[in-house]
C-alpha cells in the first residue's frame, strides 16, 4: 500500500455513489480502496509507470 496519500475529487451521480458504497460494504472493501485499484489498473492499461509515494521533483 502506498504510504503517502493525495486526495482526489471526484464527481458523481448520488445513486451512482450509492450502489457503488454498497456493493464495495457486500465484498467488505473500500469505496477508496476500489478506487486505487482502478487507477493502477488504468496507469498499467497505457503503460504507465510509476513509483509508489514519489512526487514530482522527487526522482
Amino acid at each position: 500500500m502506498e504510504q503517502k496519500t493525495a486526495r482526489l475529487t471526484v464527481l458523481i451521480d448520488p445513486g451512482k455513489k450509492k450502489a457503488f458504497e454498497q456493493l464495495c460494504a457486500q465484498q467488505d472493501v473500500t469505496p477508496s480502496q476500489i478506487v486505487r485499484q482502478l487507477i493502477r489498473d488504468y496507469l498499467k492499461q497505457h503503460g504507465v509507470e510509476w513509483l509508489p509515494g514519489v512526487q514530482d521533483g522527487d526522482v
